[in-house]
């Protein structure tokens, strides 16, 4: 049997872990401007954080402000929720 490429054992990592942690976890692939990856960089050396933690950190808080202004099951919630 040959040895697997890099690519061969990261596609096989990856179909291997589509869900993973105690509340799962989801692959999030994206392109961002180069102006706006330095930022996530220096946000994440300066914190002494790893730039997924950052991320999930900016997401969050945005996702909380956006929820603090709405009623749970009002037409607006409903519709953030995308629950028909």
């Amino acid at each position: 049997m040959m040895a697997k490429t890099a690519a061969e054992r990261q596609a096989a990592y990856r179909a291997r872990r589509p869900m993973a942690g105690s509340n799962g976890e989801r692959r999030l692939n994206t392109w961002v401007s180069t102006g706006t990856h330095l930022a996530l960089e220096r946000i994440a050396t300066r914190d002494g954080v790893t730039q997924r933690q950052v991320l999930e950190r900016l997401i969050r808080v945005e996702d909380d402000r956006i929820l603090a202004g709405m009623a749970p099951d009002t037409p607006e919630w409903l519709a953030y929720f995308c629950i028909k």
